[in-house]
């Protein structure tokens, strides 16, 4: 018997044990409702989606041509049309993520306003976020069974069995817009305390995977911004503990940490780490500080620190900040020997923020990493803050270069310019581009492919089109041909936004309680119903 059948009746069975008071109640429409409401809590979620997200991580071990995606996003409205979008486009939401961005709830959630991605807004707006996300996910499978439900009773009335059984099926097999949220803690916002009580909360909004930083808290950046200090790795790491506590203590026995090193592009420390022996992790660390070596305490200055490294006493470069400063071109050793601890310590995935998109460059940061650990993946950030058409001309062109190839109608400075498109060097880099993901999943060990601001250029780009055309001398005819005509013809749910927030839901949940006395919104006179044939 079907979940749906056996619903009906465990409600069916409650009905006649409450006798006569429970006359109104409908088993079916009750079980309709149990069917809308699958996740109870947020907690629900976590547990369903880290099963996912596992299950995901495994497949790609045995075959890396099955890597998961995401894009960011800064508002529940917006995740929510993303899955809506997935579903009817590509049938199925398999291994397609949300991303909640740190940056995006800085710039467009906090109460100051925009602010810069420098863990300067509230610590609760990242859980909110994460909860409204899922409550508009939920509310995406609401309306969508809700509608399978109609053309149910459709299909009943004019008694034709064949549609009532197709539609039957639909119910039973439908799949949740309930995905996956890797979610942003950024650098903890605080001590290790901090940093569990928070991944509490977002836990217990539904988030499974939480991605953690290793730069110091009270001095975060954005990973594209200069001015990044990392932390020693036994603060990252007691952070990283502190996250996996929270999971457990919820019950999220398989809750996924990606833990992030910002080691290529963070040339700073504020510490200079603890060590006890020649070669332990502290020692590695300071190893990598920039400084002069000593040989006796005259050439100490007022205020000078010195440590012992590698069987002298070193004196490290501080800058007047008090910050450390690490040796040029040690980031990438860095970053190998951070992802390494970290996946020796409790992480399950890696994130290395890189300064360009270059398939090369993290495959060989993958492959030393790999050499330890050799299931180690990443998530990667395909990010904004690269100029992806000028990278990858410049990238083809330096290929081209190499291989001998004649690049004279080329200015390697101005590849970005429109004069060069349709060229068959940007032809090349535009292919480049589109197999990216494809590439750098089968060579460079990337299990996740995200964007972390998508949506906020896409919101700005949007918004911009519209405006030029609405205020200028287009008129009404910028929002009907660029949008609504669009709409209608692209099967876009939202052209009927009185049904997308809710509103033919509600006049069902009306007639549940009220029969036919129910006073409903999806009358003849709807103005809605203009697009019920579109």
């Amino acid at each position: 018997m079907s979940t749906y059948q056996n619903e009906i009746q465990a409600i069916a069975a409650l009905k006649e044990q409450a006798g006569n008071g429970w006359s109104a109640i409908n088993p079916e429409s009750a079980a309709r409702m149990r069917i809308q409401n699958r996740f109870k809590t947020g907690l629900d979620i976590a547990k369903y989606t880290a099963a996912i997200m596992r299950k995901d991580m495994a497949e790609y071990d045995a075959d890396s041509s099955v890597y998961t995606q995401s894009l960011g996003c800064w508002h529940g409205f917006i995740g929510q049309q993303k899955l809506i979008a997935i579903k009817k486009h590509l049938k199925t939401t398999n291994k397609r993520y949300l991303y909640l961005s740190g940056w995006m709830v800085a710039a467009l959630r906090s109460e100051f306003g925009p602010l810069p991605d420098q863990s300067m807004h509230e610590k609760n707006s990242v859980a909110a976020l994460i909860e409204e996300l899922y409550t508009f996910l939920r509310q995406a499978d609401t309306r969508e069974l809700d509608l399978l439900f109609t053309a149910l009773d459709k299909a009943r009335n004019a008694g034709d069995k064949a549609e009532e059984a197709k539609i039957l099926d639909q119910i039973e097999n439908f799949e949740t817009h309930v995905v996956p949220i890797i979610a942003d803690i950024d650098a903890g916002f605080g001590n290790e305390e901090a940093t569990y009580l928070m991944a509490k909360q977002m836990i217990e909004a539904g988030a499974c995977a939480i991605q953690i930083e290793n730069q110091v808290s009270d001095e975060k950046q954005c990973g594209h911004q200069d001015g990044k200090v990392t932390v020693p790795h036994a603060d990252f790491l007691a952070k990283i503990n502190a996250v996996r506590y929270a999971f457990l203590e919820l019950g999220v026995d398989d809750g996924v940490i990606v833990a992030r090193t910002d080691s290529l592009g963070a040339g700073l420390t504020k510490q200079i780490a603890v060590t006890n022996e020649p070669g332990d992790l502290g020692d590695q660390y300071n190893s990598f500080l920039d400084g002069e070596y000593i040989n006796d305490a005259s050439e100490i200055e007022n205020g000078d620190v010195v440590i012992k490294s590698n069987g002298k006493l070193l004196k490290p470069a501080r800058l007047a900040s008090g910050l450390f400063q690490f040796r040029k071109d040690t980031g990438v050793e860095r970053v190998v020997l951070d992802c390494i601890t970290s996946l020796q310590n409790g992480a399950d995935l890696l994130w290395i923020e890189t300064e360009m998109p270059h398939v090369g460059q993290i495959k060989g940061m993958v492959d030393e990493i790999r050499k330890v650990v050799p299931d180690a993946k990443l998530v990667y950030n395909n990010s904004p803050s690269f100029n992806w058409t000028l990278n990858f001309r410049q990238q083809v062109f330096d290929d081209w270069v190499a291989a001998g190839k004649d690049v004279s109608a080329y200015d390697r400075d101005r590849l970005m310019s429109a004069d060069y498109d349709g060229t068959d060097l940007c032809n090349e880099a535009d292919a480049r581009i589109q197999s990216f993901q494809k590439d750098a999943s089968r060579e460079a060990g990337i299990f996740h492919h995200l964007i972390t601001l998508p949506t906020y250029h896409t919101a700005a780009l949007s918004t911009d089109n519209l405006a030029k055309g609405y205020f200028g001398e287009e008129g009404m005819l910028a929002y009907v041909e660029g949008v609504q005509r669009k709409e209608i013809r692209q099967g876009i749910a939202c052209v009927r936004h009185q049904n997308m927030a809710g509103s033919d839901i509600g006049d069902t949940h009306k007639e549940y309680f009220s029969g036919e006395a129910a006073l409903k919104a999806s009358g003849e006179d709807n103005t809605m119903n203009q697009f019920d044939n579109v």
